[in-house]
């Protein structure tokens, strides 16, 4: 049912497309691939004349995933998770259409379930016995449990600080854990050191092209949930950033399939960071096109603790083409908020997913944002894995 066609360079070097029926990764210029499908209206009205009859999950969108072997996708029912319209934290703030996507109802807590179910499946297809990641917390606890659902062995290389839930996950899941002294760049390089010879195969963020064609997801969802309007605003924590990149590359995709006008004002994309490691707050504010690593990188929300993401430059690209824009919050801010969150509308949330409670005030503050605008805050994560933050042991 998949229409994937081609792999093709993000940044448009000259480079041929790529075979997605082979293992590829990186394109020869260093730049992430982004897989490409033959979408057309005739494909949107066969998929959307047969949306009621599908699981309720990310796979419902099929033809615009990438395909599988004959025992199906990798799956744990990650996907069209909840989009709760937060009426008591809205009138907190002063709006009446704030909806929050809550990915901890995906299955390992956590939005990397969708990517990990993309890229594993795409891995047992291609053959591969082992798959390899580099992660600060989530992306290890979603790359072990789907591992184990596909028959593979996984291969998770954390930074040595990482907060032991994350470390107990893996192994529960079966997953060989290494500890590595730094930070996720540092833990990135080992495991391509480790794995590269050894022929494991990388799921890294945008390192292979299967990620963020899960994380996409969230917009095929957030449409569908909203009876095929888009919000004036989706405010998002950016750590690697596939979210961003996948989302908007998804609102092309609903525009060639006819279900989104293209006429339509697509959705200002807000990237959210940690003060204490922000390149793509500073690189968006100063204008560049790529983010510089930040030195001494440091928060307490492991997702947002990424000095340099590979795919900078498309995140920076996503936020300035959708007219949206950049916001860095304090950790001690965005604990409050966590607390917030869950006082006001029951969601567990993670620091990442109370950044964006904090960087909306800021907004609403500056005027950027109105109050009588549709805003969608995405809660990225529960927060049993941060009950340290909040001071529960």
């Amino acid at each position: 049912m998949s229409k994937l066609s081609r792999l093709e360079c993000s940044a448009a070097c000259g480079a041929a497309p790529r075979d997605p029926d082979r293992v590829q990764h990186l394109c020869a210029c260093g730049a992430p691939l982004l897989a490409r499908y033959a979408l057309d209206a005739a494909t949107g009205r066969r998929m959307r004349d047969s949306l009621r009859d599908r699981p309720p999950t990310m796979w419902r969108y099929r033809e615009a995933l990438p395909p599988s072997d004959d025992d199906g996708p990798v799956t744990l029912g990650e996907g069209f998770t909840p989009l709760a319209h937060a009426r008591r934290l809205g009138a907190a703030v002063g709006m009446d259409r704030l909806y929050v996507k809550d990915e901890s109802a995906n299955p390992t807590n956590s939005f990397k379930a969708r990517g990990l179910s993309a890229a594993v499946t795409v891995a047992r297809r291609l053959g591969a016995t082992t798959v390899s990641v580099p992660s600060a917390g989530n992306a290890a606890n979603a790359a072990a449990a789907y591992a184990s659902r596909a028959g593979l062995s996984a291969r998770v290389f954390m930074p040595r600080d990482v907060k032991t839930p994350f470390i107990r996950e893996c192994e529960l899941y079966g997953a060989e854990v290494t500890l590595v002294d730094g930070l996720i760049t540092d833990a990135g390089r080992v495991a391509a050191e480790t794995g590269g010879p050894l022929g494991w195969y990388d799921v890294s963020t945008l390192k292979e092209p299967y990620r963020v064609e899960g994380k996409k997801t969230m917009a095929y969802e957030i449409a569908e949930q909203l009876g095929w309007e888009w919000p004036d605003w989706m405010i998002y924590p950016t750590g690697g950033g596939t979210g961003i990149v996948g989302m908007w590359k998804a609102c092309a995709e609903l525009e060639a399939l006819g279900w989104m006008p293209a006429a339509a004002r697509r959705p200002r994309m807000v990237s959210v960071q940690a003060e204490g490691c922000a390149p793509i707050v500073r690189a968006f504010h100063d204008g560049a096109e790529r983010a510089a690593p930040w030195e001494q990188a440091r928060t307490s929300a492991d997702g947002l603790r990424v000095p340099r993401a590979i795919g900078d430059f498309l995140i920076l690209r996503a936020v300035r083409e959708s007219g949206g824009t950049a916001v860095a919050v304090s950790d001690s801010a965005m604990i409050a908020a966590m607390r917030e969150i869950g006082a006001a509308e029951g969601i567990s949330s993670a620091p990442e997913g109370g950044a964006t409670l904090v960087a909306l005030r800021a907004l609403l503050a500056r005027g950027t944002i109105a109050p009588s605008d549709r805003v969608v805050l995405f809660n990225t994560g529960g927060a049993l894995k941060y009950l340290d933050l909040l001071g529960v042991q």
